[in-house]
């Protein structure tokens, strides 16, 4: 900020002088943004100060861009955020035609909004409608679109062009006439202003279609929608001063330093490999051999192939081999028809997977990963059957989602090359894999299957060996306890809106029926007769027994059986089960329920069990309790994760909360000592 004020006081007094500016950058990328840091460490009473530097940096940039010489921005790599505001400055933009570059303002996405004229701007080159998905939504763009959209002027090859191409274009242009869109006398907005009769009842519905999508727990779609409507009825000076207002107010909320903290600081220490053990070289095998192509293991297939990594899928036999890779020409097909995929390139992915029901077709395979049903003693079989087939230093691979890892282990002749890799359905869709280290893994293992998630293009977390490790053991919490409240006499209709309300992508009962009740109660029968064999005993607790009850009772296992918490008619739209009222809705009491209980209830339990999974090293950083959680289970995106959710409450607010549920709704709420210690252990410092 200091040196653009000196910069431009500079441009100033050298103006008779100056026949142009280039504004240009000696990175591989142009300019990636702000100081996250710096926003981290603000407290809401420094708004003012927010307001008064963001001003500061609008006057100067208003001053080049008026300064009546021609301003050319030589594109030479990505231009995000700040960045792209700094580009919008020039009255000609040229950009390198480099398919890995990309502009927009992504501020959205973390809580914020552009906060250098770049609403005001965009708004004004694109209009209302058009500049919606790139300011409301934080759409990023390449080169060529930014042509098609009128925001970048020129292309050239390489960066060794682009200054040739920024002086000529400042030759051609002396004399004043180059001027900002927005500046010229005959200029009007596309589409429109605000109180354009055809657009004026579009932007009535606007903000009841964002509510829709963002419930009420993001704040920055909402103000970057204001800015833009506001902004567009107003001169421009004005308008800026708009945009600033709303950024100084949402730059020292608690969401934005929330969505900041996970999706910038916590997702980019998990790309650079924090979890990573030793420091063997990358690796990607070429050859990787999957049991069962059933859902999982079809979608693990395709998410090989896609990556250019020879896959071999077998199965009982042949006819379901090819069925799993029947899902990739599925998946590419409907690319194909959309122009986004090649017919010769989606001939080349299907030639990369083998189906085989032969498990002599495996021999040679780096890495094998089953993929087969939540049975102990499947899991051992295919494990002794397909794991002599391994490459000399290749390792095994479980895809389980809740057998520790250990157990299974027992039928490898090589329990320190034995590992979990836990996908999440749909395998194609969902970013995040839980790798679980057993009790004898080792670190290359580890390392190897981390960087085989990366190879795929997802992000990998790494837990130790837990029943339910992570995600499966607190989107248990999430679920059961949505179950609890319909046992309690809570009608389901609340619970399942309570779930949505908070931001979870559907509410409890409805995601149970998705992946199904009869699971729950197998893995249940599962926990119990493990205990068992360890003189144990497993307390059911009151979800579980209502689930139990649902399946063995009313013989309702969900969708896949037909039917669960919510029945299926063909050709019609899902509903609850009409016998659910009947069956366990209850009078209300005299004080009734709450509905903010329900939301809190699911909220801190999913909070309390991913602390007590830190507490017991289950989860190892906070980064990937945040970021697991996010990307495995759906724990909303607005508390930046379930640690995060922790931390924006305030740990003493949420430590008397948690004691208050905990004495009203059971212990799943409760906070034991050394929890508390490790939620203080691990709060983040900036």
């Amino acid at each position: 900020q200091a040196d653009l004020t000196q910069t431009v006081a500079r441009l100033v007094a050298d103006k008779e002088r100056i026949r142009g500016i280039v504004l240009a950058s000696n990175k591989t990328t142009f300019f990636a943004g702000a100081d996250l840091k710096g926003v981290m460490r603000l407290q809401r009473s420094d708004a003012a100060r927010v307001y008064i530097g963001a001003e500061l940096m609008k006057k100067n940039l208003r001053t080049i861009e008026t300064l009546g010489k021609p301003v050319v921005a030589c594109l030479n790599g990505s231009s995000l955020g700040g960045g792209w505001e700094v580009a919008l400055v020039a009255h000609h933009r040229i950009a390198v035609t480099d398919p890995k570059v990309q502009f927009g303002t992504p501020e959205v996405t973390l809580g914020l909004i552009p906060g250098a004229s770049g609403i005001t701007k965009m708004t004004r080159l694109l209009g209302l409608l058009a500049a919606q998905p790139y300011l409301v939504e934080g759409k990023l763009f390449g080169p060529r679109e930014a042509l098609e959209l009128g925001v970048v002027h020129e292309l050239v090859a390489d960066a060794a062009q682009l200054r040739g191409a920024a002086l000529a274009w400042i030759a051609a242009h002396q004399g004043g006439a180059a001027v900002q869109p927005w500046d010229a006398k005959d200029y009007r907005m596309p589409g429109g202003t605000a109180s354009h009769p055809k657009l004026a009842p579009l932007l009535a519905a606007a903000p009841a279609m964002l509510r829709k999508r963002t419930r009420g727990m993001y704040p920055a779609p909402e103000a970057a929608l204001a800015c833009m409507v506001e902004g567009s009825l107003v001169d421009y000076d004005t308008a800026l001063r708009i945009e600033s207002r709303y950024l100084a107010k949402l730059i020292v909320g608690a969401n934005a330093k929330a969505m900041i903290n996970t999706f910038f600081f916590n997702l980019n220490s998990i790309k650079s490999g924090q979890s990573r053990p030793g420091s063997a070289p990358r690796y990607k095998p070429a050859r990787v051999g999957l049991l069962g192509a059933g859902m999982m293991g079809a979608g693990i297939a395709y998410a090989q192939a896609s990556r250019g990594i020879a896959t071999l899928l077998k199965d009982v036999s042949r006819e379901r081999a090819e069925l799993g890779r029947a899902y990739s020409a599925k998946v590419t097909q409907a690319r194909v028809d959309k122009g986004r995929m090649s017919a010769p390139d989606q001939a080349a992915l299907l030639a990369r997977i083998t189906p085989t029901d032969q498990a002599s077709d495996l021999q040679g395979c780096e890495l094998i990963i089953e993929a087969v049903f939540e049975n102990r003693d499947l899991k051992a079989k295919v494990t002794q059957e397909a794991e002599p087939m391994l490459a000399p230093g290749g390792f095994f691979a479980s895809n389980t989602s809740t057998l520790p890892i250990t157990g299974l282990a027992q039928a490898s002749r090589k329990p320190e090359k034995f590992i979990g890799i836990h996908f999440f359905s749909p395998v194609d869709k969902m970013q995040l894999v839980e790798i679980i280290r057993g009790k004898r893994t080792d670190d290359e293992t580890v390392a190897r299957a981390f960087d085989y998630v990366q190879a795929l293009g997802k992000i990998p977390i790494v837990v130790n060996d837990s029943r339910g490790f992570f995600t499966s053991r607190v989107f248990g919490t999430f679920v059961m306890e949505g179950a609890a409240m319909l046992g309690e006499g809570i009608p389901a209709p609340a619970i399942e809106h309570g779930g949505m309300q908070i931001g979870m992508p559907v509410g409890p009962l409805a995601v149970m029926d998705e992946t199904s009740l009869a699971l729950s109660v197998h893995v249940l029968d599962q926990t119990r007769a493990d205990l068992k064999a360890e003189g144990k005993t497993h307390a059911a607790k009151p979800g579980e027994l209502l689930v139990e009850r649902m399946v063995k009772e009313h013989k309702r296992g969900g969708r896949a059986a037909g039917g669960g918490f919510y029945d299926y008619p063909a050709g019609g739209k899902k509903h609850l089960w009409p016998r659910l009222k009947e069956l366990f809705e209850k009078p209300a009491p005299a004080k009734g329920w709450d509905i903010n209980d329900v939301k809190e209830r699911l909220l801190y339990r999913q909070s309390v069990e991913t602390a007590r999974c830190l507490s017991e090293n289950v989860l190892t950083s906070v980064a990937d309790a945040n970021v697991g959680s996010i990307f495995g289970i759906g724990f909303p995106a607005w508390t930046g994760g379930a640690m995060q959710f922790i931390y924006g409450m305030g740990i003493e607010a949420f430590e008397k909360r948690s004691a208050q549920l905990a004495a009203r709704f059971g212990d799943g709420f409760t906070l034991s000592d050394a929890v508390k210690e490790t939620i203080r252990k691990f709060e983040p410092r900036w």
